[in-house]
């Protein structure tokens, strides 16, 4: 049979987390610290993601609303 031994003292006792002040402390320094490991685009890369980001929400806009055009014809000669 395999030997229990009885756990430690300081197994027994419960870890003290940090106050709400520590841990709020310790989160904006990990935040800091991860932003300064980002690489940020460029104006221009910006720039030229926003107009494509753009264009599509047009193209999209307007084949939707070649659509629903569409089935509102379809819907009125059916019902008429």
């Amino acid at each position: 049979m395999a030997n229990k031994t009885a756990p430690s003292k300081k197994a027994q006792e419960p870890e003290q987390k940090p106050n709400v002040v520590q841990r709020f402390i310790r989160y904006v320094e990990d935040s800091r610290a991860e932003l300064r490991k980002v690489t940020w685009p460029t104006i221009a890369e910006t720039r030229k993601a926003t107009f494509a980001v753009l264009g599509f929400v047009a193209v999209m806009a307007l084949i939707l609303g070649l659509v629903d055009l569409g089935l509102s014809s379809i819907i009125k000669s059916f019902l008429s």
